[in-house]
């Protein structure tokens, strides 16, 4: 993606989303510097942007060793890297708030599922501080891991509806509710794999208008499902391959060897 579409699309974002921001945050009655920085808030989050899709392992050897020496004409008022660590904290919430923004609409197909974020390897858990008041461990088919979950709700074109990120051991039936109620009208049918089958999910969906649609387990009765229904079951795959390209390509996952 070009960096200047990038660029201006994240800019003229953060000239409607600032003033409203600053307008409703509450002050303690003390009176504080508002001096900006050098790096205007669209660079920070356009750099962080890029970062994932530039297909670097890690940000200090994209940022020293690609931004400071090729993009000095795109951003001629770089900060030294510990700085721009600093910043990202200020970017969290307009990021947040664009990819909400960014979100597709629902088509009547749509497929949930989540996929586990690691932030350390298992014999690192007991040293490990980073993460250590809010990641959780968790299981998985393949094994135990500590870190968080990423849940997804997509549509069948692969774009975003909704997204929330839980401790690792947190039911992935549980914020499935909450995940519809926030996307943008949805309806139609949810597939997802045999862990979301739930009766209670089932029904409290359906009052939604939202059908979910799973696989049955081998211990299950058999029930009838329509042909359009599990010719989509299989179509599921959709969203494993979002979750590759978010792991494996946009490096969101990284935990020390």
């Amino acid at each position: 993606m070009d960096i200047l579409t990038v660029f201006c699309e994240i800019d003229d974002f953060c000239n409607e989303f600032e003033p409203r921001f600053n307008q409703m945050l509450i002050g303690d009655g003390k009176r504080r510097r508002n001096k900006p920085g050098a790096m205007a808030l669209s660079e920070v989050m356009t750099i962080m942007v890029m970062f994932h899709l530039s297909g670097f392992r890690n940000l200090k050897t994209f940022y020293n060793g690609f931004v400071c020496r090729y993009l000095t004409r795109e951003f001629p008022q770089l900060s030294s890297y510990n700085r721009f660590v600093e910043r990202e904290r200020d970017a969290l919430i307009p990021l947040w708030c664009l990819l909400h923004l960014r979100r597709g609409s629902c088509t009547g197909i749509s497929f949930v599922d989540a996929t586990t974020l690691k932030v350390c390897q298992n014999l690192r858990i007991p040293r490990h501080k980073v993460c250590a008041g809010s990641a959780g461990r968790g299981k998985t088919s393949v094994g135990w891991f500590y870190g968080f979950k990423l849940h997804l709700i997509i549509n069948d074109q692969g774009e975003l509806l909704s997204c929330y990120l839980t401790a690792g051991n947190t039911d992935d039936r549980q914020p499935v509710s909450g995940m519809v109620k926030k996307a943008r009208k949805m309806f139609g049918k949810l597939f997802g794999d045999k862990g979301y089958i739930s009766k209670a999910l089932t029904e409290c969906l359906q009052e939604g208008e939202v059908q979910l649609v799973t696989g049955i387990k081998k211990n299950m009765k058999n029930k009838l499902v329509n042909c359009y229904d599990q010719l989509l079951l299989r179509k599921r795959a959709i969203i494993e391959t979002v979750n590759d390209q978010l792991k494996n390509i946009s490096q969101i996952e990284h935990s020390r060897h």
